[in-house]
Parts: C-alpha cells; structure tokens; sequence
C-alpha cells in the first residue's frame, strides 16, 4: 500500500534556489504593506540606534564621572574628553554625581526607547506576515484547484497537505520573527563595525580581527544547513503523505491485517524525519557555541590590547586610550557578538523556512497540463453531438492509452462502453471534460473542438456521476445544490426525488440539514451514490458521464438507483462505462475497447449475433446477470457480483 511513491517524491525533489532569490520572491509578497514595512524599518534604526549608542554613554560614565581626576590626569596634555553633560575643570562630588544620574536615565531611556521599538517592530511584522502567508495559502490552494488530474496521480496529497499547512507554518514563524531579528540584528553589526571604525580605526580593526572568520563560519554551516533543510521538509512531507493514506485507508489495512507492516514502514519514515532534522539540527547548534567562542577570543583582544595601550600611556591610531575607550569598545563587541549569536540561532528556523518557501513556490509555479487556448470563448449551450476524431491518449510517452478511436454519438443517446480493465474505459470518457488531454485527434461537441472552448464553461454543462462517489462535510442540501448554488430548496428536493433519495433524506436527524461525516460518513455507499445522482440531476447536464458500478449495494438500492438513472438519462447524451446488463441493453451504441482501441461497436443484440470480443465478455461477465434477473421474476436487477 505504501512506498509506491516515495520514488516518484525523491524524483521531484526541490531544485536548490539561492536563498536571495527566494527572499526576493517572498520579499515581492510585502510590497502591499509597504507602509508598515517603513514604519517597521524606523523601528529598526531607532532600536539599532539605542543598541549602538549605549556603549559610547557607558564609556562616557567611566572617563566623565567615576574616573574622571585620575584619567585626565593619566592623559596626554590637550586630550578631549567627550562627556554628554559637561564636568567643571574641578568637578565635585556631588557634580560627578549629578552627571552620573542624568547619562543614567538617559541610558534607561534608551532602553526603553528600544524596547518599544523592537516590540512594535514585531507586532507590525507579524501583522504583515500573516497577511501575507494567508495570501500565499490562498494562492496555493487556488493552484491545487488549477492543476490537472495528472499531477494528483503523480503526488500524494499527504505531502501537498504538508505545502500548506506545515511550510506554510514553518515561513509564518520566520517572516514573523526570525527574518525581522535576522536584518536588525544585521544593522546593529554594520552600524557597530561602523561606529568602532569611527571612534578609533585602529582600535576597531583589533575589535574586529575575527570577523572575517565569523563570516565564513557562519556560510559553511548555513549551507549546510539549508541543504539538510530542504531533506527535512521533504521528509516531513513523506510522513504527512503516509499518515494521511494510512488513515484514508485503514479499513483496507485491518481487512488484509496489515497493521503491523504500515506500523513498521510509518516508523522507518518518521526515522527518516528524524535523522533529517538531527542532520539539520547538528549544523546549526553547532554554529552557536562557535561564534561564542570567537566572541571571547574578540573580548581578549579589546581588553588585553586596550590595556596594553593604557599602561603604557601611549596612543592608539593616533589618539590616546583612555579607560572608558575600553570600556566602550568591550560593550561593542559584546553587542557585536550578541546578534551575530541572535542570527545564527535564528538561522535554524531561517533555513528552515527559506526551505518551505522553496517548497510553496514549487508549488504555486506548476503550470497545469490543461490550460485554456488564448483565444478559447465560451461553451455555448451544449445540444449533445458528440465525436471522437483519431483520437489518441497517453500518460507516459510513448506509450499509447488510447489509439486511433472514432466514435459518434447524436444528441440523446446513451453510449456504453465495456471491455477487461485496463482497456481505455476511463480513459475515453475523461478527455470529454477536458480533465486529460488528448495528445493527437480531436474530441467535439456539436462540432466545436473542446479545446478552443474555456473548459469552466465545458465542465459546466457536463454531469458526473462516479463509482467513487465523494461527498463534503457539509448538509445533505449543500451537496446537492454544489454543482449549482443559486438553485432554490424546492428545486433540490425535486432533484432529490428524481434520483429516489427524498425518502431516506427525510429520516436523516435534521433531514436535508443533515451535516454528513467526511466523505459522507454515516450514509451507505448506495445513499452516497444517490445524492450524486440527485446532484447530477439538479445541474441539469446535457451531458452525462457515469460509472454505474453498484455491485456493493442491497438489491432495494440497485433498484433505487437504477430507476432514478433511467429518469437521469432520459433525453441527455450519456457515456456509462457499463457495470449492468440492463444498462448495456438500453444503449444506442455499445462500444467494446480492449488495448485502447474500440474492437466492437453496435447494439447488445447485434454484438452477440457476431460472437466476438463481447460474445466472450458476455459468456464471462454478463449471462450471469441475466440468469439472476430472469429468476427474480419481476423484471428488476437483483444485486450481482458480476464472475470474474
């Protein structure tokens, strides 16, 4: 059950995009918010500018008011020392004090001053970034919605789930918080690298000895880990698509007692999930204690340098060291460090969702097989002629579905198509919807070629009515009315009734209010197939495609929903790939496909007089049937499981 397509996943792995490119696409998702993106950039610079600016006071309260008899008197002659509030030549106690206390609360004030900035800067980042991953999610499930059939047999909806749900959560946490702090922890590095450049270049290119080693630090491990990021979304979405198949299928796993084995195979994938992000995990915690260590080894250099310099009583870069100079450049590169730890922490969760993003952008990118003609015009209202042309399809190429068919069907004819599984069946009637495409020939309807039509007008006046019939987890009446919602509650219990389900509808708990299960849980497979019909039957198609298969329903059922097709049908064009002998007898046409080619064509009565292909399908699948219903008596079909 599971496995077949972890190969067809690990085929379509995510090509490796730069991550500027990624941060630019993402970057073009904000321009809507423009206005609170430059509010929240002068948020930034007024916490930069508090982070950078307390250092410089800091030093100022050592060489201005702690120190300042015994460093001016330590200090060449004619040596300035900036102070924000000025000393008298002599100072006393109390005008050191007095100083002392206004650079304090000037220093409180500016925390203050960046702490607010830096909270308001994250709310308004927030309030933007879940705008606009709400947008991205509504715009990837609008292309989940675009894309063809072809692409969801090819991806497994666990892992297309995962895109939206747990990327998306994954990018709403870094465009929230993480890329905020990345950018202004990345200002506070220019801007100190800048002001320590400034105050004394000598002494900030000693400060900033181990950068250059910081920087190529942190772009190995982060290239590492972006590669190990994409793993661990991609195997985060190998678990997803597993548990959601498991679930969607534990019926068949409890029936072939395959517990066990499911277990095993969701446990080796969820070990993957985890070796992926131990990987992942391993580069970035990694990286932290690192640049710590470099950090001290920059600390030694401000203080051990600075020192020096100090003792000695001579300049450094052409100015005189003084103890507060010290002190300024040590709550430098301790700032330095701090976001530079800040970033490569947050880097985790930065890679983590440049990763998804790529995933999401994938995604939003893929262009659906079936696309409209740019000059297509709208369907008019179909009467029912319908003709294949040479009509040839493939999935793979160069390997042949569908070769050569030819067919024509008036308007209000009933085709049915039979032949051994695998023969084309499904195939066929799924190039009238447009829901593949054929690769040669043309497939039209009252002689327009449905590719030159837009296919939301086409699809429109096409009915469907499916084996599998799918019901959402809305009331009875929104199913119903889901092919055509401005229909009123009258003409949907007509429709109802046409198809034979009033009756059970009226004994649900809140009749037609009735909010079904998932699936339409709770409801038989004959009630589920019923409400389709009903639905069918309320968008009024000229033209219907159904899979009658009802070989799983109680023989009142059979009947329910042979009656309520038999009106379904009445005066449309229907294609039924054909599952019962009544509706094969009825037919205008049969069509017998085996290897993708139609082998037979006629009505029932002319096809066994040629004892070919269908004589032999009759003898096997269908004279089964007949002998059933010639013993019920009352010229109804009893439930049959056709012999194989």
């Amino acid at each position: 059950m599971f496995g077949s397509w972890r190969g067809i996943l690990e085929q379509e792995a995510i090509k490796p995009v730069s991550t500027g490119e990624t941060l630019r696409r993402l970057g073009g998702y904000f321009r809507p918010y423009w206005a609170v993106l430059l509010l929240v950039l002068a948020l930034m610079i007024a916490n930069a500018w508090a982070q950078v600016i307390s250092p410089v006071l800091n030093g100022q309260a050592v060489d201005c008011y702690l120190t300042p008899v015994i460093v001016r008197s330590e200090l060449p002659a004619g040596t300035p020392v900036e102070c924000l509030f000025a000393v008298p030549a002599n100072p006393t106690r109390d005008d050191l004090l007095g100083g002392l206390l206004k650079l304090v609360l000037v220093l409180v004030g500016l925390q203050l001053l960046g702490a607010v900035a830096a909270g308001l800067m994250f709310y308004l980042t927030s309030w933007a970034g879940n705008h606009v991953l709400r947008h991205l999610q509504v715009e990837v499930f609008a292309r989940l919605q675009q894309l063809s059939l072809g692409y969801y047999s090819r991806h497994e909806s666990g892992d297309l789930m995962s895109r939206i749900t747990n990327d998306a959560s994954t990018l709403q946490q870094a465009v929230g918080f993480a890329l905020v702090q990345v950018l202004s922890s990345g200002l506070i590095i220019f801007w100190i690298a800048y002001t320590m450049l400034t105050y004394n270049w000598a002494y900030g290119l000693l400060s900033l000895a181990v950068m250059p080693i910081m920087v190529v630090t942190t772009l190995w491990f982060s290239d590492r880990a972006r590669r190990a990021f994409r793993r661990t979304r991609q195997e985060i979405g190998n678990v997803n698509a597993e548990l959601e198949e498991g679930i969607s299928g534990v019926r068949e796993v409890q029936a072939f007692s395959r517990e066990s084995a499911n277990i095993e195979n969701f446990r080796q994938s969820n070990a993957a999930n985890r070796d992926a992000n131990i990987r992942a995990v391993a580069y970035t915690s990694a990286l932290a204690p690192t640049l710590e260590a470099l950090g001290y080894v920059a600390l030694a250099i401000v203080a051990g340098v600075g020192g020096y310099f100090l003792l000695r009583g001579q300049n450094l870069g052409g100015a005189a060291v003084t103890l507060g100079l010290i002190v300024t450049y040590i709550g430098y590169v301790q700032r330095f460090n701090q976001p530079i730890q800040q970033i490569s922490v947050l880097w985790t969760n930065l890679q983590s969702a440049i990763a998804g993003a790529e995933r999401i952008f994938q995604l939003i990118d893929e262009v659906p097989e079936i696309v409209d003609a740019p000059n297509a015009t709208e369907m008019p209202p179909i009467q029912g002629q319908v003709v294949y042309d040479n009509v040839w399809a493939e999935y793979t190429p160069g390997e042949p579905v569908l070769k050569g068919i030819n067919l024509s069907a008036q308007a209000g004819e009933t085709i049915a198509i039979v032949g051994p599984t695998g023969a084309g069946k499904t195939t066929l009637v799924n190039l009238l919807p447009r829901f593949y495409e054929a690769t040669q020939g043309k497939v039209m309807i009252d002689g327009i070629d449905v590719t030159q039509v837009k296919t939301e007008s086409l699809r429109r006046q096409i009915g469907l009515v499916l084996q599998d019939t799918f019901l959402f987890s809305e009331s009875v009446m929104s199913n119903i009315r889901y092919g055509r919602p401005e229909a009123s509650d009258e003409e949907v219990i007509a429709a109802a009734k046409l198809a034979q389900a009033h009756d059970f509808i009226q004994r649900l708990p809140e009749g037609y209010n009735t909010v079904l299960g998932e699936r339409g849980g709770g409801l038989s497979q004959g009630q589920r197939q019923l409400l389709a019909i009903a639905r069918a039957a309320l968008a009024d198609p000229r033209i219907l495609i159904l899979d009658e298969a009802t070989s799983s329903v109680d023989t009142r059922t059979e009947r329910l929903i042979q009656a309520a097709l038999e009106k379904l049908l009445a005066g449309r064009t229907s294609f039924v790939i054909a599952h019962r002998l009544s509706t094969i007898r009825n037919a205008d046409q049969v069509l017998v496909l085996r290897a993708g080619e139609i082998v037979e064509r006629g009505r029932h009565e002319e096809l066994l007089a040629q004892q070919g292909v269908y004589y032999d399908l009759y003898m096997s699948q269908f004279r089964r049937q007949e002998e059933v219903v010639a013993a019920s008596g009352d010229g109804t079909q009893a439930v049959v499981v056709p012999a194989s």
